[in-house]
Protein backbone atom coordinates (compact mmCIF):
# COMPACT_ATOMS: atom_id res chain seq x y z
CA UNK A 1 0.00 0.00 0.00
CA UNK A 2 1.41 3.46 -0.95
CA UNK A 3 2.00 5.60 1.74
CA UNK A 4 4.07 8.19 0.12
CA UNK A 5 4.77 9.73 -3.24
CA UNK A 6 6.54 8.41 -5.70
CA UNK A 7 9.32 10.50 -7.89
CA UNK A 8 11.34 10.46 -11.16
CA UNK A 9 14.86 10.40 -9.56
CA UNK A 10 15.58 13.32 -12.18
CA UNK A 11 12.87 15.47 -10.63
CA UNK A 12 13.50 13.91 -7.15
CA UNK A 13 11.45 15.46 -4.37
CA UNK A 14 11.72 13.91 -1.20
CA UNK A 15 10.02 13.90 2.30
CA UNK A 16 11.68 17.26 4.19
CA UNK A 17 13.69 16.15 6.85
CA UNK A 18 14.25 12.91 5.82
CA UNK A 19 17.77 11.16 7.56
CA UNK A 20 18.68 7.42 7.19
CA UNK A 21 21.26 8.15 10.21
CA UNK A 22 19.27 10.65 12.09
CA UNK A 23 15.36 10.01 11.31
CA UNK A 24 13.37 12.89 12.84
CA UNK A 25 11.35 11.68 15.78
CA UNK A 26 8.45 14.73 15.16
CA UNK A 27 7.10 16.33 12.04
CA UNK A 28 9.63 17.93 9.74
CA UNK A 29 10.90 21.33 9.26
CA UNK A 30 9.89 23.08 6.32
CA UNK A 31 13.07 23.10 3.28
CA UNK A 32 13.52 25.66 0.82
CA UNK A 33 11.97 24.57 -2.50
CA UNK A 34 16.14 24.53 -3.93
CA UNK A 35 17.09 21.59 -1.50
CA UNK A 36 13.78 19.84 -1.71
CA UNK A 37 14.53 19.89 -5.66
CA UNK A 38 18.62 19.58 -5.28
CA UNK A 39 18.38 16.23 -2.81
CA UNK A 40 18.65 13.01 -4.45
CA UNK A 41 18.80 10.19 -1.41
CA UNK A 42 17.78 7.06 -1.97
CA UNK A 43 15.89 4.57 0.35
CA UNK A 44 17.05 1.33 -0.33
CA UNK A 45 15.15 -0.81 1.82
CA UNK A 46 12.04 0.37 0.10
CA UNK A 47 13.03 1.22 -3.47
CA UNK A 48 13.42 -2.92 -4.61
CA UNK A 49 9.76 -2.65 -5.04
CA UNK A 50 9.29 0.01 -7.96
CA UNK A 51 10.88 0.24 -11.28
CA UNK A 52 14.78 1.47 -11.96
CA UNK A 53 13.34 5.24 -12.99
CA UNK A 54 11.09 5.58 -9.76
CA UNK A 55 11.18 6.22 -6.12
CA UNK A 56 8.33 4.92 -3.90
CA UNK A 57 7.83 4.59 -0.27
CA UNK A 58 6.00 1.16 0.28
CA UNK A 59 5.02 -0.35 3.62
CA UNK A 60 5.97 -4.24 3.20
CA UNK A 61 5.11 -4.71 7.26
CA UNK A 62 5.63 -1.82 8.77
CA UNK A 63 6.31 2.16 7.62
CA UNK A 64 9.62 3.91 8.79
CA UNK A 65 8.88 5.43 12.33
CA UNK A 66 10.20 8.57 11.05
CA UNK A 67 7.56 9.24 8.23
CA UNK A 68 5.05 12.47 9.23
CA UNK A 69 1.68 11.03 10.31
CA UNK A 70 0.04 12.91 6.77
CA UNK A 71 1.31 10.17 4.91
CA UNK A 72 0.39 7.38 6.79
CA UNK A 73 -3.24 5.62 4.47
CA UNK A 74 -6.46 5.99 5.99
CA UNK A 75 -7.76 2.42 6.62
CA UNK A 76 -9.75 1.20 3.82
CA UNK A 77 -13.65 1.36 4.52
CA UNK A 78 -15.38 -2.05 4.92
CA UNK A 79 -17.35 -3.30 1.94
CA UNK A 80 -20.86 -3.57 3.09
CA UNK A 81 -24.61 -2.93 1.30
CA UNK A 82 -25.02 1.19 0.38
CA UNK A 83 -28.02 2.49 0.58
CA UNK A 84 -29.99 3.29 -2.59
CA UNK A 85 -30.50 7.41 -1.82
CA UNK A 86 -28.75 9.60 -2.76
CA UNK A 87 -28.77 11.71 0.31
CA UNK A 88 -27.25 8.28 2.05
CA UNK A 89 -23.74 8.82 0.12
CA UNK A 90 -22.77 11.76 2.31
CA UNK A 91 -22.83 9.57 5.17
CA UNK A 92 -20.25 7.02 3.53
CA UNK A 93 -17.70 9.67 2.83
CA UNK A 94 -17.00 12.57 5.24
CA UNK A 95 -16.61 15.91 3.43
CA UNK A 96 -12.94 17.06 2.71
CA UNK A 97 -12.08 19.09 5.90
CA UNK A 98 -14.77 18.06 7.96
CA UNK A 99 -12.78 16.74 10.65
CA UNK A 100 -10.25 19.30 10.92
CA UNK A 101 -10.06 23.25 10.43
CA UNK A 102 -8.80 24.70 6.40
CA UNK A 103 -5.35 24.03 5.74
CA UNK A 104 -3.01 27.14 6.51
CA UNK A 105 -0.42 27.46 3.42
CA UNK A 106 2.91 26.24 4.88
CA UNK A 107 5.54 26.95 2.10
CA UNK A 108 8.19 28.87 2.80
CA UNK A 109 7.37 30.98 -0.68
CA UNK A 110 4.19 32.22 0.57
CA UNK A 111 5.07 35.21 3.22
CA UNK A 112 2.18 36.75 2.52
CA UNK A 113 -1.37 36.42 1.39
CA UNK A 114 -1.54 35.88 -2.59
CA UNK A 115 -2.04 38.56 -4.82
CA UNK A 116 -5.66 37.80 -5.40
CA UNK A 117 -9.55 38.55 -5.26
CA UNK A 118 -11.98 35.83 -4.52
CA UNK A 119 -15.65 36.41 -5.56
CA UNK A 120 -18.23 34.15 -5.27
CA UNK A 121 -18.05 33.40 -9.18
CA UNK A 122 -14.51 34.01 -9.89
CA UNK A 123 -10.94 34.23 -8.53
CA UNK A 124 -9.08 37.64 -10.43
CA UNK A 125 -5.51 37.46 -10.31
CA UNK A 126 -4.34 41.31 -8.81
CA UNK A 127 -0.78 40.91 -9.44
CA UNK A 128 0.25 41.76 -13.21
CA UNK A 129 2.04 39.36 -15.81
CA UNK A 130 5.70 40.12 -16.36
CA UNK A 131 7.03 40.42 -20.17
CA UNK A 132 7.02 36.77 -21.41
CA UNK A 133 9.00 37.96 -24.41
CA UNK A 134 12.10 40.01 -24.79
CA UNK A 135 13.21 43.14 -27.09
CA UNK A 136 13.17 41.17 -29.59
CA UNK A 137 9.17 40.42 -29.38
CA UNK A 138 9.76 36.58 -29.23
CA UNK A 139 8.55 34.18 -26.58
CA UNK A 140 11.64 34.20 -24.15
CA UNK A 141 10.24 31.41 -21.95
CA UNK A 142 7.16 28.28 -22.33
CA UNK A 143 4.56 28.17 -19.95
CA UNK A 144 5.57 25.18 -17.39
CA UNK A 145 2.82 22.21 -17.83
CA UNK A 146 1.87 20.16 -15.04
CA UNK A 147 0.09 16.92 -16.47
CA UNK A 148 -2.31 15.53 -13.54
CA UNK A 149 -3.92 11.79 -14.37
CA UNK A 150 -5.67 9.40 -12.22
CA UNK A 151 -9.32 7.77 -12.43
CA UNK A 152 -12.49 9.67 -12.55
CA UNK A 153 -13.77 11.36 -9.45
CA UNK A 154 -10.26 10.65 -7.67
CA UNK A 155 -9.58 14.56 -6.66
CA UNK A 156 -8.08 15.74 -9.72
CA UNK A 157 -9.26 19.31 -10.03
CA UNK A 158 -9.35 19.50 -6.28
CA UNK A 159 -5.82 18.57 -6.41
CA UNK A 160 -4.92 21.06 -9.11
CA UNK A 161 -6.73 23.82 -6.98
CA UNK A 162 -4.51 23.31 -3.81
CA UNK A 163 -1.66 23.92 -6.15
CA UNK A 164 -2.77 26.95 -7.79
CA UNK A 165 -3.90 27.95 -4.35
CA UNK A 166 -0.35 27.11 -2.70
CA UNK A 167 1.78 28.17 -5.77
CA UNK A 168 1.29 31.59 -5.05
CA UNK A 169 1.80 32.28 -9.09
CA UNK A 170 -0.17 34.51 -10.60
CA UNK A 171 -1.47 33.77 -14.75
CA UNK A 172 -1.92 30.03 -13.78
CA UNK A 173 -4.65 28.14 -15.87
CA UNK A 174 -6.29 25.27 -15.22
CA UNK A 175 -7.50 23.02 -18.31
CA UNK A 176 -9.74 20.03 -18.17
CA UNK A 177 -9.76 17.26 -20.20
CA UNK A 178 -13.30 16.45 -19.54
CA UNK A 179 -13.63 19.51 -22.19
CA UNK A 180 -12.38 17.58 -24.82
CA UNK A 181 -14.44 14.91 -25.42
CA UNK A 182 -15.81 14.18 -29.30
CA UNK A 183 -18.96 15.01 -30.72
CA UNK A 184 -21.18 12.08 -30.59
CA UNK A 185 -23.21 11.36 -33.24
CA UNK A 186 -26.97 10.32 -33.35
CA UNK A 187 -26.17 6.71 -32.47
CA UNK A 188 -23.69 7.51 -30.29
CA UNK A 189 -25.97 9.86 -28.05
CA UNK A 190 -28.55 7.63 -28.15
CA UNK A 191 -26.18 4.94 -26.40
CA UNK A 192 -24.80 8.14 -23.81
CA UNK A 193 -28.41 8.69 -23.25
CA UNK A 194 -29.22 4.85 -21.95
CA UNK A 195 -25.36 4.83 -20.05
CA UNK A 196 -23.88 2.21 -22.81
CA UNK A 197 -22.00 4.84 -24.23
CA UNK A 198 -18.05 4.27 -23.01
CA UNK A 199 -16.33 8.32 -22.32
CA UNK A 200 -13.29 6.25 -20.20
CA UNK A 201 -11.93 4.84 -23.81
CA UNK A 202 -9.24 6.99 -25.43
CA UNK A 203 -11.34 7.17 -28.19
CA UNK A 204 -13.69 8.97 -26.63
CA UNK A 205 -11.26 12.31 -26.12
CA UNK A 206 -10.24 14.54 -29.18
CA UNK A 207 -6.62 14.29 -28.35
CA UNK A 208 -5.57 16.41 -31.84
CA UNK A 209 -7.51 18.91 -30.34
CA UNK A 210 -5.85 18.63 -26.94
CA UNK A 211 -2.67 18.65 -28.39
CA UNK A 212 -2.75 21.86 -30.72
CA UNK A 213 -4.57 23.49 -27.41
CA UNK A 214 -1.73 23.18 -25.21
CA UNK A 215 0.91 23.61 -27.70
CA UNK A 216 -0.99 26.78 -28.26
CA UNK A 217 -1.00 27.72 -24.37
CA UNK A 218 2.68 26.47 -24.07
CA UNK A 219 3.87 29.38 -26.55
CA UNK A 220 1.82 31.78 -24.61
CA UNK A 221 -0.56 31.98 -27.29
CA UNK A 222 -4.35 32.38 -27.01
CA UNK A 223 -6.81 29.41 -27.58
CA UNK A 224 -10.65 28.81 -27.89
CA UNK A 225 -11.92 25.84 -25.54
CA UNK A 226 -15.01 23.93 -25.77
CA UNK A 227 -17.66 23.82 -23.40
CA UNK A 228 -19.40 20.37 -22.82
CA UNK A 229 -22.14 19.34 -21.46
CA UNK A 230 -22.39 16.11 -19.32
CA UNK A 231 -26.15 16.14 -19.21
CA UNK A 232 -27.02 16.52 -23.10
CA UNK A 233 -23.51 14.86 -23.91
CA UNK A 234 -22.69 17.77 -26.41
CA UNK A 235 -20.34 20.77 -26.83
CA UNK A 236 -22.37 23.78 -26.34
CA UNK A 237 -21.97 26.49 -29.26
CA UNK A 238 -20.26 28.81 -27.23
CA UNK A 239 -16.43 28.48 -26.56
CA UNK A 240 -14.29 29.87 -23.86
CA UNK A 241 -10.75 31.98 -24.27
CA UNK A 242 -7.52 31.10 -22.13
CA UNK A 243 -4.61 33.01 -22.16
CA UNK A 244 -1.93 34.40 -20.53
CA UNK A 245 -0.55 30.97 -18.73
CA UNK A 246 2.97 31.21 -16.65
CA UNK A 247 1.97 28.01 -15.42
CA UNK A 248 -0.66 25.07 -16.97
CA UNK A 249 -2.33 22.27 -15.10
CA UNK A 250 -3.86 20.04 -17.40
CA UNK A 251 -5.73 17.29 -15.95
CA UNK A 252 -7.64 14.36 -17.01
CA UNK A 253 -8.23 10.37 -16.71
CA UNK A 254 -6.27 10.16 -19.83
CA UNK A 255 -3.84 12.70 -19.53
CA UNK A 256 -0.89 10.22 -20.11
CA UNK A 257 -2.43 8.25 -22.82
CA UNK A 258 -0.95 9.90 -25.90
CA UNK A 259 2.79 9.74 -26.61
CA UNK A 260 2.36 13.31 -28.07
CA UNK A 261 0.67 14.80 -25.17
CA UNK A 262 3.32 13.25 -23.02
CA UNK A 263 6.26 15.12 -24.74
CA UNK A 264 4.18 18.62 -23.66
CA UNK A 265 4.49 17.96 -19.76
CA UNK A 266 6.88 19.40 -18.08
CA UNK A 267 5.40 17.69 -14.85
CA UNK A 268 3.46 14.59 -14.46
CA UNK A 269 1.34 13.48 -11.38
CA UNK A 270 -1.06 10.73 -10.68
CA UNK A 271 -3.72 11.10 -8.22
CA UNK A 272 -3.87 7.24 -6.60
CA UNK A 273 -7.35 7.26 -4.48
CA UNK A 274 -8.89 4.27 -3.31
CA UNK A 275 -11.05 2.77 -5.89
CA UNK A 276 -14.41 2.67 -3.02
CA UNK A 277 -13.75 5.99 -1.98
CA UNK A 278 -13.57 7.17 -5.98
CA UNK A 279 -17.21 5.22 -6.78
CA UNK A 280 -18.57 7.06 -3.80
CA UNK A 281 -17.42 10.12 -5.35
CA UNK A 282 -19.29 9.64 -8.59
CA UNK A 283 -22.02 8.68 -7.38
CA UNK A 284 -22.40 11.99 -5.19
CA UNK A 285 -21.39 13.91 -8.52
CA UNK A 286 -23.17 12.15 -11.22
CA UNK A 287 -26.62 12.25 -9.54
CA UNK A 288 -26.32 15.89 -7.59
CA UNK A 289 -24.38 18.05 -11.04
CA UNK A 290 -25.23 15.54 -14.06
CA UNK A 291 -28.58 14.23 -13.33
CA UNK A 292 -28.10 10.87 -13.53
CA UNK A 293 -30.02 7.98 -11.43
CA UNK A 294 -27.80 5.38 -9.24
CA UNK A 295 -28.87 2.63 -11.35
CA UNK A 296 -27.33 3.96 -14.18
CA UNK A 297 -23.96 5.74 -12.54
CA UNK A 298 -23.40 1.94 -11.43
CA UNK A 299 -24.41 0.30 -14.65
CA UNK A 300 -21.64 2.50 -16.07
CA UNK A 301 -18.94 2.10 -13.71
CA UNK A 302 -18.99 -1.64 -13.88
CA UNK A 303 -19.50 -1.83 -17.74
CA UNK A 304 -16.70 1.14 -18.31
CA UNK A 305 -15.20 3.05 -16.01
CA UNK A 306 -13.60 0.15 -13.78
CA UNK A 307 -12.67 -1.69 -16.37
CA UNK A 308 -10.95 1.09 -18.30
CA UNK A 309 -9.19 2.60 -15.07
CA UNK A 310 -7.60 -0.97 -15.27
CA UNK A 311 -7.21 -1.22 -18.46
CA UNK A 312 -5.72 2.08 -19.58
CA UNK A 313 -5.70 4.44 -16.70
CA UNK A 314 -3.66 2.42 -14.12
CA UNK A 315 -1.08 1.16 -16.07
CA UNK A 316 0.08 5.12 -16.94
CA UNK A 317 1.29 5.39 -13.09
CA UNK A 318 4.49 4.20 -14.02
CA UNK A 319 4.86 6.90 -16.50
CA UNK A 320 4.09 9.78 -13.47
CA UNK A 321 6.79 12.03 -11.74
CA UNK A 322 5.01 11.93 -9.00
CA UNK A 323 2.33 10.01 -7.01
CA UNK A 324 0.04 10.88 -4.68
CA UNK A 325 -2.03 8.78 -2.53
CA UNK A 326 -5.36 9.81 -0.70
CA UNK A 327 -5.56 13.00 -3.39
CA UNK A 328 -6.64 15.88 -1.76
CA UNK A 329 -6.02 14.77 1.34
CA UNK A 330 -1.96 14.27 1.35
CA UNK A 331 -1.33 17.64 2.21
CA UNK A 332 2.02 16.95 2.76
CA UNK A 333 2.78 15.30 -0.90
CA UNK A 334 0.99 18.51 -2.24
CA UNK A 335 3.46 20.84 -0.41
CA UNK A 336 6.20 19.04 -1.54
CA UNK A 337 4.92 19.70 -5.57
CA UNK A 338 4.36 23.09 -4.82
CA UNK A 339 8.40 23.55 -3.59
CA UNK A 340 9.51 21.23 -6.47
CA UNK A 341 7.43 23.53 -9.17
CA UNK A 342 8.91 26.39 -7.63
CA UNK A 343 12.42 25.43 -7.79
CA UNK A 344 11.81 24.20 -11.07
CA UNK A 345 10.31 27.78 -12.29
CA UNK A 346 12.97 29.79 -10.71
CA UNK A 347 15.97 26.97 -12.37
CA UNK A 348 16.24 29.16 -15.85
CA UNK A 349 15.39 32.79 -14.41
CA UNK A 350 15.84 35.59 -16.41
CA UNK A 351 19.04 37.19 -17.11
CA UNK A 352 19.55 39.40 -13.82
CA UNK A 353 21.36 42.06 -15.94
CA UNK A 354 18.35 41.87 -18.32
CA UNK A 355 15.98 44.67 -17.66
CA UNK A 356 13.27 45.48 -20.29
CA UNK A 357 13.45 49.16 -20.33
CA UNK A 358 16.94 49.38 -19.79
CA UNK A 359 17.21 46.96 -23.21
CA UNK A 360 15.30 49.19 -25.18
CA UNK A 361 16.88 52.23 -23.80
CA UNK A 362 20.10 50.65 -24.95
CA UNK A 363 19.19 49.79 -28.61
CA UNK A 364 18.75 50.78 -31.57
CA UNK A 365 20.47 54.14 -30.98
CA UNK A 366 21.41 56.64 -33.84
CA UNK A 367 19.64 54.47 -36.37
CA UNK A 368 17.42 56.25 -38.90
CA UNK A 369 13.69 56.38 -38.59
CA UNK A 370 11.54 53.36 -39.92
CA UNK A 371 9.58 53.33 -43.60
CA UNK A 372 6.49 51.93 -41.06
CA UNK A 373 6.37 55.28 -39.13
CA UNK A 374 4.23 57.74 -40.35
CA UNK A 375 4.01 61.10 -38.72
CA UNK A 376 0.89 63.38 -39.52
CA UNK A 377 2.21 66.93 -41.27
CA UNK A 378 3.29 69.37 -39.38
CA UNK A 379 1.30 72.48 -40.75
CA UNK A 380 0.70 75.55 -38.69
CA UNK A 381 -2.36 74.07 -37.64
CA UNK A 382 -1.10 71.12 -36.12
CA UNK A 383 2.29 73.08 -34.44
CA UNK A 384 0.09 75.44 -33.22
CA UNK A 385 -2.04 72.58 -31.50
CA UNK A 386 0.68 71.37 -29.87
CA UNK A 387 2.14 74.51 -28.77
CA UNK A 388 -0.86 74.31 -26.44
CA UNK A 389 -0.91 71.02 -25.51
CA UNK A 390 2.65 71.27 -24.55
CA UNK A 391 2.43 74.18 -22.41
CA UNK A 392 2.58 73.83 -19.00
CA UNK A 393 0.11 76.78 -18.25
CA UNK A 394 -2.56 75.25 -20.48
CA UNK A 395 -5.67 74.82 -18.29
CA UNK A 396 -7.62 71.43 -18.64
CA UNK A 397 -10.27 72.69 -20.59
CA UNK A 398 -7.75 73.66 -22.98
CA UNK A 399 -6.01 70.76 -23.29
CA UNK A 400 -8.57 68.21 -23.25
CA UNK A 401 -10.30 70.57 -26.19
CA UNK A 402 -6.84 70.45 -28.68
CA UNK A 403 -5.94 66.63 -27.38
CA UNK A 404 -9.63 66.15 -28.99
CA UNK A 405 -8.98 67.84 -32.47
CA UNK A 406 -5.34 66.49 -32.47
CA UNK A 407 -6.79 62.85 -31.90
CA UNK A 408 -9.88 62.82 -34.62
CA UNK A 409 -6.85 64.23 -37.08
CA UNK A 410 -4.35 61.35 -36.37
CA UNK A 411 -6.96 58.79 -36.32
CA UNK A 412 -8.92 60.24 -40.16
CA UNK A 413 -4.76 59.84 -41.16
CA UNK A 414 -4.39 56.81 -39.74
CA UNK A 415 -7.57 55.36 -41.92
CA UNK A 416 -5.84 56.62 -44.92
CA UNK A 417 -3.46 53.25 -44.72
CA UNK A 418 -6.36 50.83 -44.64
CA UNK A 419 -6.98 48.49 -47.44
CA UNK A 420 -9.58 49.70 -49.77
CA UNK A 421 -10.30 48.62 -53.74
CA UNK A 422 -12.12 50.17 -56.43
CA UNK A 423 -15.93 50.06 -56.42
CA UNK A 424 -18.73 51.89 -58.99
CA UNK A 425 -21.94 53.15 -57.19
CA UNK A 426 -24.32 55.16 -59.47
CA UNK A 427 -25.62 58.87 -58.20
CA UNK A 428 -28.68 60.20 -57.84
CA UNK A 429 -28.22 62.05 -61.11
CA UNK A 430 -28.19 58.72 -62.73
CA UNK A 431 -24.72 58.99 -63.04
CA UNK A 432 -21.61 55.91 -62.20
CA UNK A 433 -19.00 57.10 -59.98
CA UNK A 434 -15.68 55.49 -59.95
CA UNK A 435 -14.42 55.46 -56.30
CA UNK A 436 -12.92 53.22 -53.41
CA UNK A 437 -14.72 50.87 -50.68
CA UNK A 438 -12.54 49.74 -47.63
CA UNK A 439 -11.85 45.78 -48.22
CA UNK A 440 -11.48 44.36 -45.18
CA UNK A 441 -13.78 42.82 -42.59
CA UNK A 442 -14.13 45.07 -39.90
CA UNK A 443 -12.14 47.69 -38.27
CA UNK A 444 -11.31 47.03 -33.89
CA UNK A 445 -9.90 49.82 -31.81
CA UNK A 446 -8.04 48.73 -28.68
CA UNK A 447 -6.88 51.57 -26.20
CA UNK A 448 -4.24 50.53 -23.72
CA UNK A 449 -5.81 52.43 -20.07
CA UNK A 450 -5.81 54.55 -19.27
CA UNK A 451 -4.71 57.20 -21.45
CA UNK A 452 -5.72 55.54 -24.56
CA UNK A 453 -8.89 55.38 -23.68
CA UNK A 454 -9.28 58.93 -24.05
CA UNK A 455 -8.93 58.36 -28.03
CA UNK A 456 -12.08 55.74 -28.19
CA UNK A 457 -14.62 58.88 -29.11
CA UNK A 458 -12.68 60.31 -32.13
CA UNK A 459 -12.61 56.46 -33.29
CA UNK A 460 -16.21 56.30 -32.79
CA UNK A 461 -17.06 59.91 -34.70
CA UNK A 462 -15.45 58.34 -37.70
CA UNK A 463 -15.83 54.62 -37.72
CA UNK A 464 -19.65 53.65 -37.50
CA UNK A 465 -20.22 50.52 -35.56
CA UNK A 466 -16.18 49.88 -34.43
CA UNK A 467 -15.54 47.52 -31.90
CA UNK A 468 -13.64 48.25 -29.17
CA UNK A 469 -11.02 46.63 -26.48
CA UNK A 470 -9.01 47.08 -23.80
CA UNK A 471 -5.79 46.40 -22.16
CA UNK A 472 -4.08 47.30 -18.72
CA UNK A 473 -0.32 47.70 -18.19
CA UNK A 474 1.05 49.12 -15.04
CA UNK A 475 4.44 49.38 -14.40
CA UNK A 476 5.62 47.55 -11.12
CA UNK A 477 7.09 49.70 -8.58
CA UNK A 478 9.59 47.66 -7.52
CA UNK A 479 11.33 45.88 -10.93
CA UNK A 480 10.35 49.19 -12.86
CA UNK A 481 9.35 46.38 -15.79
CA UNK A 482 5.54 46.73 -17.81
CA UNK A 483 2.75 44.32 -16.32
CA UNK A 484 -0.35 42.80 -17.80
CA UNK A 485 -3.08 43.52 -15.62
CA UNK A 486 -6.02 43.09 -17.61
CA UNK A 487 -7.85 42.75 -21.03
CA UNK A 488 -10.73 42.83 -22.52
CA UNK A 489 -10.76 41.78 -26.69
CA UNK A 490 -13.66 41.32 -28.99
CA UNK A 491 -14.47 38.02 -30.64
CA UNK A 492 -12.94 36.64 -33.54
CA UNK A 493 -10.20 40.00 -33.57
CA UNK A 494 -7.85 37.89 -35.56
CA UNK A 495 -9.71 38.83 -38.65
CA UNK A 496 -10.03 42.46 -38.13
CA UNK A 497 -7.89 45.81 -38.72
CA UNK A 498 -6.67 46.37 -35.17
CA UNK A 499 -6.04 50.84 -34.69
CA UNK A 500 -3.83 49.99 -30.99
CA UNK A 501 -4.24 53.74 -29.14
CA UNK A 502 -1.91 54.96 -26.58
CA UNK A 503 -1.40 59.07 -25.67
CA UNK A 504 2.06 58.87 -25.55
CA UNK A 505 5.42 56.15 -26.12
CA UNK A 506 8.45 56.73 -24.46
CA UNK A 507 10.44 53.61 -24.51
CA UNK A 508 7.87 51.16 -26.16
CA UNK A 509 7.49 49.06 -23.47
CA UNK A 510 3.43 48.80 -22.80
CA UNK A 511 3.13 49.70 -27.09
CA UNK A 512 5.04 46.51 -27.01
CA UNK A 513 3.13 44.28 -24.74
CA UNK A 514 -0.10 45.92 -26.17
CA UNK A 515 1.25 44.21 -29.73
CA UNK A 516 2.48 41.16 -28.04
CA UNK A 517 -1.14 40.74 -26.62
CA UNK A 518 -2.32 41.63 -30.23
CA UNK A 519 -0.71 38.67 -31.89
CA UNK A 520 -0.55 35.72 -29.42
CA UNK A 521 -4.38 36.24 -30.12
CA UNK A 522 -3.69 35.65 -33.54
CA UNK A 523 -4.08 39.29 -35.36
CA UNK A 524 -1.74 39.46 -38.06
CA UNK A 525 1.30 41.69 -37.41
CA UNK A 526 0.29 43.67 -41.19
CA UNK A 527 -3.57 44.26 -39.57
CA UNK A 528 -2.04 46.05 -36.31
CA UNK A 529 -1.69 49.99 -36.61
CA UNK A 530 -0.13 51.69 -33.04
CA UNK A 531 -1.28 55.64 -33.20
CA UNK A 532 -0.57 58.01 -30.42
CA UNK A 533 -0.20 61.62 -30.00
CA UNK A 534 3.73 61.78 -29.28
CA UNK A 535 6.14 59.45 -29.22
CA UNK A 536 10.08 59.26 -28.62
CA UNK A 537 12.44 57.57 -31.58
CA UNK A 538 13.62 55.09 -28.52
CA UNK A 539 9.95 53.94 -28.56
CA UNK A 540 9.49 54.47 -32.76
CA UNK A 541 12.74 52.25 -32.94
CA UNK A 542 11.95 49.43 -29.99
CA UNK A 543 8.27 48.94 -31.97
CA UNK A 544 9.89 48.94 -35.38
CA UNK A 545 12.42 46.64 -34.63
CA UNK A 546 10.27 43.71 -32.99
CA UNK A 547 7.67 44.30 -34.92
CA UNK A 548 8.34 45.58 -38.50
CA UNK A 549 5.56 45.13 -40.00
CA UNK A 550 3.31 47.34 -37.76
CA UNK A 551 2.19 50.66 -38.99
CA UNK A 552 3.14 52.94 -36.74
CA UNK A 553 1.58 56.68 -37.00
CA UNK A 554 2.06 59.58 -34.80
CA UNK A 555 1.02 63.42 -34.60
CA UNK A 556 4.59 64.08 -33.39
CA UNK A 557 7.96 62.61 -32.38
CA UNK A 558 10.48 63.93 -29.91
CA UNK A 559 14.12 62.37 -29.89
CA UNK A 560 15.09 62.23 -26.24
CA UNK A 561 13.95 60.35 -23.20
CA UNK A 562 15.33 61.27 -19.73
CA UNK A 563 16.56 58.56 -17.00
CA UNK A 564 13.30 57.97 -15.98
CA UNK A 565 12.09 57.08 -19.08
CA UNK A 566 9.87 60.02 -19.78
CA UNK A 567 9.66 62.10 -23.25
CA UNK A 568 12.17 65.20 -23.59
CA UNK A 569 11.25 67.98 -23.72
CA UNK A 570 7.13 65.75 -24.12
CA UNK A 571 3.84 66.59 -22.75
CA UNK A 572 3.81 65.71 -19.45
CA UNK A 573 1.64 62.99 -18.18
CA UNK A 574 -1.15 62.91 -20.61
CA UNK A 575 -3.48 60.56 -18.45
CA UNK A 576 -3.14 62.72 -15.42
CA UNK A 577 -3.67 66.26 -17.30
CA UNK A 578 -6.47 65.17 -19.28
CA UNK A 579 -8.64 63.31 -16.36
CA UNK A 580 -7.55 65.95 -13.55
CA UNK A 581 -5.90 63.68 -11.49
CA UNK A 582 -1.82 64.34 -9.72
CA UNK A 583 0.52 61.92 -10.61
CA UNK A 584 2.97 60.37 -8.79
CA UNK A 585 7.17 61.44 -8.42
CA UNK A 586 8.07 58.02 -10.85
CA UNK A 587 5.66 58.43 -13.46
CA UNK A 588 6.59 57.07 -17.11
CA UNK A 589 5.19 58.05 -20.41
CA UNK A 590 4.40 54.56 -21.55
CA UNK A 591 1.39 54.10 -19.61
CA UNK A 592 -0.62 56.24 -17.37
CA UNK A 593 -2.09 53.56 -16.04
CA UNK A 594 0.41 54.41 -13.40
CA UNK A 595 -1.37 56.79 -11.17
CA UNK A 596 -4.66 54.73 -11.15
Amino acid sequence: MSIGILCNPAHSTELPGWDRSHPPTSSPAPVSPTRAHNTHRTLPHYKSRCSPRQLRLSRPGSAPPSLPAALWPRPRRPKGPRNSSAESLDRLYPAVGSSKPPRKRTTSQCKSEPPLLRTSKRTIYTAGRPPWYNEHGTQSKEAFVIGLGGGSASGKTTVATMIIEALDVPWVVLLSMDSFYKVLTKQQQEQAASNDFNFDHPDAFDFDLIIATLKKLKQGKSVKIPIYDFTTHSRKKEWKTLYGANVIIFEGIMAFADKELLKLLDLKIFVDTDSDIRLVRRLRRDISERGRDIEGVIKQYNKFVKPAFEQYIEPTMRLADIVVPRGSGNTVAIDLIVQHVHSQLEESPPDPVFAFRAALASAHQYHPLPQTLSVLKSTPQVRGMHTIIRNKETSRDEFIFYSKRLMRLLIEHALSFLPFQSCTVQTPQGQDYEGRTYSGKQITGVSILRAGETMEPALRAVCKDVRIGTILIQTNCNTGEPELHYLRLPKDISEDHVILMDCTVSTGAAAMMAVRVLLDHDVPEDKIFLLSLLMAEMGVHSVAYAFPRVKIITTAVDKKVNDLFRIIPGIGNFGDRYFGTDAPPDWSDDEDALST
